[in-house]
């Protein structure tokens, strides 16, 4: 009954804001699929006024989302990433979805942190404000004061530190269910009268987006998260991430350090405070391309919402992360990808961006390289009118991802995350310095890693990583050879004799070996040491 009333809501809001006039827009629909979108318009018509219908598409379908509620929202969002899929005019009115929802009573609040943390909430926090700081549609925030006291046999020894409490709402695991159940629906009956829906996959959609609610349904792997990301950036002066109570972490609540800072969208405020700005927005660029190229493990949610700038004098000027739901992450061959492709861009080097792109897989091995390089020329060419400080880094993935589109390339949902965060980022920036340049801050990172990926400093790391596992490998050899001959039949005696001269033989290359490992990387300490006293000899 839930789900029947929930698919005449969403049948209502079809017809309220005229969605099937969307498809018509931007698609020839023809034959029984064009005859029944056209009448769903004719009632669109009959139920909302000229003026609603006469909005823009992008519009009608942001608002169409907004009165379906946090989850519908929470989806126009993740649509909004993906840019290689949807037109621009669509996009950019998703991308205005925002968390407008109204706070959960107090006592629903206390009852679920005190039901999650096994004790009266006057045990566990000195102080408690019942009015949360923050509210969106998974979770609100509360703040509070630690006890001294901590559960017997932890490490941690908070002693009446600050915290912030983010607690799930309410019944979000059924609501979310049913909206998903309704999601897979409503993408298959898109697949089959939308003419471009097999093209756009929207069932993978559909599932690639329930993957990030069950990950944002957990917060003990957001706080996961965050720890990761605190311990990359132990040690960094430019990005502070909150520490997480490990003591009070479920997986309905999360209480993390509280950290005092200015929302980075108020640039006012931070300039009252004595922020440096422009330093503020080539720092953020930095934080970014480090998390991607050294780490390959990326906060994705870089919107103003989730930044703030510390205030507090130990770590002033920092950026605070918050909001740990959403990460990304990168293999080696993504970031090798990511890097040549760059810079051989801005190289226009567009011959090696068409070769790249059928190395990698992604597109076809019968594509012709001349046909790719021309497509990718005539759509990147255009950026080489304007000086490199006004190239938007994340439009020229995006337009590299659309000319791929012909080709039958399928993007990797990870370079999507990637490429989203990355326009986030710049957004962020330039709205703090129009005068950035992202590139000239990227590139010596880009430059860096391909270094240490192809050249001698790179060797050495493989070389330092490879070698144990192969003194572990060699003795093994033998033995497997010894195995798989005894399941052929009988082994004779010479066979067996054979075998053992082979193992005694294997441990003294296994010997060998080590020892020279050993030697080389003396070699190298020595080079090191050689290279320090004559930088002539540096490379």
């Amino acid at each position: 009954m839930h789900t029947l009333l929930r698919f005449c809501s969403l049948l209502f809001t079809l017809i309220r804001f005229d969605l099937a006039k969307v498809v018509l827009e931007y698609n020839q629909v023809q034959g029984w699929r064009g005859f029944l979108l056209h009448s769903l318009s004719i009632l669109s018509a009959l139920f909302t006024s000229r003026r609603a219908r006469l909005r823009p598409a992008g519009v009608r379908v942001r608002l169409a989302c907004e009165y379906l509620g946090p989850i519908f929202v929470k989806f126009g969002q993740m649509l909004s990433t993906r840019r290689d899929m949807l037109v621009p005019e669509l996009v950019q009115e998703l991308v205005k979805l925002q968390d407008r929802v109204p706070p959960f009573p107090p006592s629903v609040a206390i009852e679920r942190i005190e039901k999650a943390l096994g004790g009266r909430i006057q045990d566990i926090f000195a102080s408690f404000d019942s009015t949360p700081i923050a509210s969106a549609s998974i979770a609100q925030v509360h703040f509070a004061y630690l006890k001294h006291s901590t559960p017997q046999g932890d490490t941690q020894k908070p002693s009446g530190r600050p915290v912030a409490i983010k607690v799930l709402r309410p019944g979000m695991r059924a609501i979310v269910a049913r909206d998903l159940a309704l999601l897979r629906k409503a993408a298959w009956m898109m697949q089959k009268v939308w003419v471009d829906g097999r093209r756009l996959k929207p069932q993978e959609v559909i599932e690639e987006f329930s993957t990030y609610l069950q990950d944002e349904l957990d917060l003990m792997r957001e706080a996961a998260n965050a720890s990761a990301l605190r311990r990359n950036f132990a040690h960094s002066p430019l990005l502070c991430v909150p520490e997480m109570i490990w003591a009070w972490c479920r997986p309905k609540v999360l209480v993390m350090e509280w950290m005092e800072g200015i929302p980075i969208s108020q640039v006012e405020r931070l300039q009252a405070a004595g922020v440096d700005i422009k330093k503020l927005a080539r720092e953020g660029v930095e934080i970014f391309f480090t998390q991607v190229f050294r780490d390959g493990f990326f906060h994705a949610d870089m919107h103003p919402g989730n930044i703030q700038v510390s205030t507090e004098p130990a770590r002033f000027g920092r950026y605070i992360a918050l909001d740990f739901g959403i990460m990304g992450s990168l293999s080696d061959f993504d970031k090798s990808y990511l890097a040549q492709n760059l810079l051989a861009f801005f190289k226009r080097d567009y011959h090696r961006v068409a070769t790249l792109h059928i190395e990698s897989g992604w597109a076809p091995a019968s594509t012709r390289v001349e046909s790719l390089e021309g497509t990718i020329r005539a759509v990147c060419e255009p950026y080489f009118d304007k000086p490199l400080k006004d190239i938007s880094v994340g439009q020229v993935l995006l337009r590299l991802f659309q000319a791929s589109r012909r080709f039958s390339i399928d993007i990797q949902p990870q370079l999507v995350l990637l490429q989203k965060t990355l326009l986030n980022v710049e957004s962020l920036g330039r709205d703090l310095d129009p005068e950035l340049d992202l590139w000239k801050t990227a590139q010596p990172y880009l430059e860096r890693w391909i270094k240490t990926q192809v050249g001698l400093k790179g060797w050495i790391e493989r070389f330092k990583y490879e070698v144990p596992q192969w003194s572990q490998m060699l003795p093994k050899i033998p033995r497997l050879v010894h195995d798989v001959l005894v399941t052929q039949g009988p082994a004779s005696r010479e066979l067996e004799i054979r075998v053992v001269r082979l193992e005694q033989k294997a441990r003294a290359y296994r010997t060998g070996l080590r020892i020279l490992q050993g030697l080389v990387l003396i070699g190298i300490v020595c080079i090191a040491i050689g290279i320090g006293k004559w930088p002539s000899l540096s490379l």
